[in-house]
C-alpha cells in the first residue's frame, strides 16, 4: 500500500538583516548653500559614528522638516530606522533618496534590503538587480538578492548568486549555509550536504545548520546519520519543534515507529496545533496499523490546514483501511474537486483506492509527479549502446515475501539469457527465507541499493548502461520515482507495480493489455501504452499449494453452507460492495462471507457494519494472514470469490484462479478496477464478468442458488488451469521479450516512444 513519507518542514534560511545594513553617507558642506543643514548633518554623522541613534534620528529629521531632498539625510536616517528594525520607515526613506540619486548603487541596495527584510522579496529582487546593473561587483548585494530569490523560491538563481558571492569571498557562514538550504530544495543533497558540513566545520554550535544536514542525510538515505545531526540540533537548541519532528521522520525511516510517535507526541504536548506533527503522526500511527487514531490526528490536521498537502487522500485511504466508510462520499467529492482546481489533495494511490475516475487518477499522478519527482538533468544524453544482449533493469523494493515476486519470480528466472542480461536493482528490505534465495539466483546481477541516493542509483544505472529500466513499483509503498527522474536509461518502464498512469515525461512505456487499459482510453495516460495480447499481468507456476486442504472447522468456517470470500485488503472494500454481500448473504440461507483480517481496527467496524445490516454476526469469518502455500490451501474451502470495486482484487485474483477459485467481478472506468476481468479474460472464464453492480449481484446470487452451474465453472477452472495464457508463464515471457525487443528496436533507431500492441507468440 501506498504510505506517506513524513516531511520535514522547509529549512529555515538565514535572513538578510544578519548582514551588514550599509554604510553611513559621508556629508560635504556645498559652497552657495544653506550650511544648516550641512552642518547639522555633520552632527548627524558624528552621533552615527559615536552610536547615538536618537541624536541622528533629531539632527536628520530637523534636516528633512527644512530641505525635504536632502539626500544624506535621508540615507542616513534610513540606515538608522534599519538598525532599529523599523524597515517600513527605512524602505521609504530609501525609495525617496533613491528619487533624488538614481545612479547610486549603494541606496538601490539598501532599498532591496529593507524590502526583503519586510518579506516583500520581488520588489526587493528588482531593487537589488538595479543595484547590481549600476555597480556588478556589491558582494553584499548579490548576497541579499540571492536571498530574495531564495524568498521566491527561484533556486538555481539564489544559488548562482550565492556561487558568486563566494567566489569573492569564500567560506562566508550565512552564505554556504543559505546555499546549502537552496540546494536543499533543490534535491541537489551531497552539494547541500557538503555546504552544511563546511559550515558547521566553522560553526560547530550552528543547530539550524545541524537539522538541515539532518535533512539532507535522509534524503540520501542515510537514516541513522540523519538522526545523529538532528540530536546534535536539539543539543545546541533544546525542545526546537521543527528538529524534534525531524528526529521523528529519522527514528520513522529506521523502523523505530514508538520513538518517532514520542516525538510527535512530545511537539503536540507543546503545539496542539503543529500541522507536520499532526501528520507525521498519522504517517506512524498508519504503519503501526492503527488507523483509528490516524484517522483522528487527519481530521484534526483538516481543521488546522485545510490545503496541507496530501492530507484529504491519506485521510481518505485511512479511513478505507479502518473499514470506516462514514462521510467517504463526501471527502472523495472534496478531493475531486481540490483536484480539478489543481491542489495537491492526494496521492495517487489514495485517488487509485477511493476515487473510480480515470481523469481523476491522472490529474493525481499529474500533480503528484510535479511536485515530488520532477525531471532531474537527464544522465542517459542519447548515447548508443552496443551490447550483445539487451540490458534489462528490474526496479523493486519487492525482492522478497511480497505479492510482486510471488508473481514474477518465474519470469525472471526464465528470461532468454541469449538475448537479455537482467539485473536486479533492490531498496527495499533485505529480506531472508526460500524467496529472496530463489530470487538472488534468478538475476545475472542482484544489486542492493537500499542505502543509495537517487541520483547515485541512477548513476549506477548509467554507468551498467542499463537499456531497459522497468519500474515494478510505480506510486506504491517503498517505490523511488527518483530514481528514473534523472533519466538513467535509453527506455523506461511502469510496469505491474501501480494500476494506473505515472504522468512522468520521463517514463516512457505503461505495459497493459486490451482489458485494462482498452481502446479509446488513451487520454488518461501519460505513457505509451503497450499492450500484451492476454493479459498484462505474469503469473509463477511454481507457486506451491500446502496438501492436503484444511477442514471448514479449522478455519472457524460452518462444515455446511455456502462461503462467499474476499481475501483482499481492507482498503479495496467500500460500503456499496459489502451492502451487496449483506443482501447476499440475507438471501442465500447459511451462508457466510470469509474475509482477510487485515487490522484490528478494520475488524471491528466491518462487525459492527454486519449488526447494521441486521446479519447475525458468526455470518462474518475472519481469515487471519498465513504463509501463501497454507493461504492458497485454504481457498479450497470457499464456493466463490466476490471481487471489489473500484480497486480490484489482482493479485488475489491470481491466487484464487490458481487455487481453483472462481471469481466475480465488477468492472470499472480504470485499470485499477479491470485487472479482475483481464485475469478472468486470460482464463478464458468471461462468463464471471459483469458490468455494473445490479449485474454482479444478480450473478452472485445465481451461482451460489444454482450448484450445477457452479460445479461447471469450477471444473471448467480446473481443466483449463494449467492450459490458459493466465497460467502459461513461458508465453507470457515472449510476449514481454517481444515488447522489450520492439521499445530497445526504436530507441536504437533514435525513434521517440510510440504505442503498439504485442502479436500473439507461438512456441
Amino acid at each position: 500500500m501506498s504510505k506517506g513519507k513524513s516531511r520535514p518542514p522547509l529549512p529555515p534560511r538565514v535572513p538578510a538583516s544578519q548582514a551588514p545594513v550599509g554604510q553611513a553617507p559621508v556629508g560635504q558642506a556645498r559652497s552657495g548653500s544653506d550650511s544648516a543643514p550641512d552642518l547639522a548633518f555633520q552632527r548627524a554623522v558624528a552621533a552615527y559614528q559615536r552610536r547615538d541613534l536618537a541624536e541622528v534620528d533629531r539632527c536628520c529629521t530637523e534636516i528633512l522638516r527644512r530641505l525635504p531632498t536632502h539626500a544624506d539625510a535621508l540615507h542616513l536616517l534610513g540606515i538608522t530606522k534599519a538598525q532599529q528594525n523599523q524597515f517600513r520607515v527605512a524602505a521609504n526613506l530609501f525609495a525617496r533618496a533613491v528619487k533624488l540619486q538614481p545612479g547610486n548603487a549603494g541606496l538601490h541596495a539598501l532599498l532591496g534590503k529593507a524590502l526583503l527584510s519586510l518579506g516583500e522579496a520581488e520588489a526587493a529582487a528588482a531593487s537589488l538587480s538595479e543595484a547590481l546593473r549600476l555597480k556588478p561587483d556589491l558582494p553584499e548585494a548579490m548576497f541579499d538578492k540571492a536571498m530574495a530569490l531564495l524568498g521566491l523560491a527561484r533556486l538555481e538563481e539564489a544559488v548562482a548568486l550565492f556561487d558568486a558571492v563566494l567566489r569573492a569571498r569564500p567560506g562566508i557562514v550565512p552564505v554556504l549555509y543559505n546555499r546549502g538550504t537552496a540546494l536543499l530544495n533543490l534535491r541537489h543533497f551531497t552539494e547541500a550536504l557538503r555546504d552544511f558540513d563546511e559550515v558547521l566545520r566553522q560553526k560547530p554550535d550552528f543547530a539550524e545548520a545541524h537539522n538541515n544536514r539532518g535533512t539532507a542525510l535522509r534524503r540520501l538515505n542515510r537514516p541513522a546519520e540523519a538522526l545523529a545531526s538532528f540530536d546534535r540540533s536539539l543539543a545546541h537548541r533544546p525542545g526546537h519543534m521543527a528538529t524534534l519532528i525531524n528526529r521523528g521522520t529519522a527514528l520513522f525511516d529506521l523502523g523505530r515507529l514508538e520513538e518517532a510517535l514520542a516525538c510527535y507526541d512530545l511537539v503536540l504536548s507543546r503545539e496542539p496545533q503543529s500541522a507536520d506533527a499532526l501528520f507525521n503522526r498519522s504517517v506512524a500511527l498508519r504503519e503501526l496499523k492503527r488507523y483509528d487514531l490516524a484517522v483522528a490526528d487527519l481530521s484534526r490536521l483538516i481543521k488546522v490546514a485545510l490545503r496541507y498537502d496530501y492530507a484529504l487522500g491519506y485521510l481518505l485511504h485511512a479511513k478505507l483501511c479502518a473499514a470506516d466508510w462514514a462521510g467517504i462520499p463526501a471527502l472523495a467529492e472534496q478531493i475531486h474537486a481540490a483536484l480539478a482546481r489543481g491542489e495537491k489533495c492526494a496521492t495517487p494511490f489514495a485517488v487509485a483506492g477511493g476515487l473510480p475516475s480515470p481523469s481523476d487518477q491522472l490529474k493525481a499522478a499529474e500533480i503528484y509527479v510535479a511536485d515530488k519527482f520532477p525531471p532531474a538533468p537527464a544522465i542517459w544524453r542519447s548515447e548508443r549502446y552496443r551490447h550483445d544482449r539487451i540490458r534489462l533493469a528490474y526496479l523493486s523494493a519487492d525482492f522478497h515475501n511480497h505479492a510482486t515476486a510471488y508473481l514474477m519470480a518465474e519470469l525472471f528466472e526464465t528470461h532468454d539469457r541469449a538475448r537479455f542480461e537482467t539485473t536486479a536493482i533492490s531498496f527495499g528490505p533485505l529480506g531472508d527465507g526460500r524467496m529472496r534465495t530463489r530470487l538472488e539466483r534468478a538475476f545475472d546481477r542482484f544489486l542492493d541499493v537500499k542505502d543509495m541516493s537517487d541520483p547515485d542509483v541512477a548513476r549506477h544505472l548509467r554507468q551498467q548502461e542499463i537499456d531497459i529500466a522497468v519500474d515494478l513499483k510505480g506510486f506504491t509503498e517503498g517505490g523511488r520515482t527518483g530514481i528514473l527522474a534523472h533519466r538513467p536509461a535509453p527506455v523506461q518502464v511502469n510496469y505491474l507495480g501501480f494500476p494506473g498512469t505515472m504522468a512522468a515525461s520521463y517514463i516512457d512505456y505503461l505495459i497493459a493489455d486490451p482489458r485494462v487499459v482498452p481502446a479509446g482510453s488513451e487520454a488518461f495516460y501519460r505513457e505509451k501504452i503497450v499492450r500484451l495480447p492476454e493479459s498484462y499481468q505474469v503469473n509463477d507456476r511454481q507457486r506451491r499449494i500446502a496438501a492436503p486442504a484444511p477442514r471448514r472447522a479449522t478455519m472457524h468456517l460452518p462444515d455446511e453452507g455456502f462461503v462467499f470470500c474476499c481475501f483482499n485488503n481492507s482498503f479495496k472494500l467500500s460500503s456499496d460492495v459489502f451492502a451487496v454481500w449483506m443482501r447476499l448473504l440475507a438471501a442465500v440461507e447459511g451462508s457466510v462471507l470469509w474475509l482477510l483480517e487485515d487490522n484490528a481496527v478494520a475488524t471491528g467496524n466491518l462487525k459492527a457494519a454486519v449488526a447494521r445490516h441486521g446479519i447475525a454476526p458468526e455470518r462474518l469469518v475472519f481469515a487471519p494472514r498465513i504463509p501463501l502455500e497454507h493461504h492458497l490451501a485454504r481457498h479450497a474451502l470457499a464456493d466463490l470469490f466476490l471481487d471489489t470495486l473500484p480497486y480490484n482484487a489482482h493479485t488475489t485474483t491470481s491466487d484464487a484462479l490458481w487455487a481453483g477459485l472462481p471469481v466475480l467481478t465488477c468492472t470499472g472506468q480504470a485499470f485499477a478496477s479491470r485487472v479482475a476481468a483481464s485475469l478472468l479474460t486470460a482464463m478464458g472464464l468471461p462468463q464471471l464478468i459483469t458490468n455494473n453492480m445490479a449485474d454482479y449481484e444478480a450473478l452472485a446470487l445465481k451461482l451460489a442458488t444454482s450448484p450445477d452451474l457452479l460445479a461447471a465453472i469450477r471444473n471448467q477452472l480446473a481443466q483449463q488451469r494449467l492450459k490458459a495464457p493466465l497460467f502459461d508463464t513461458d508465453r507470457f515471457r515472449r510476449h514481454i521479450e517481444a515488447a522489450y525487443v520492439t521499445m530497445w528496436e526504436r530507441s536504437q533507431q533514435g525513434l521517440p516512444p510510440v504505442a503498439f500492441d504485442v502479436a500473439p507468440q507461438d512456441a
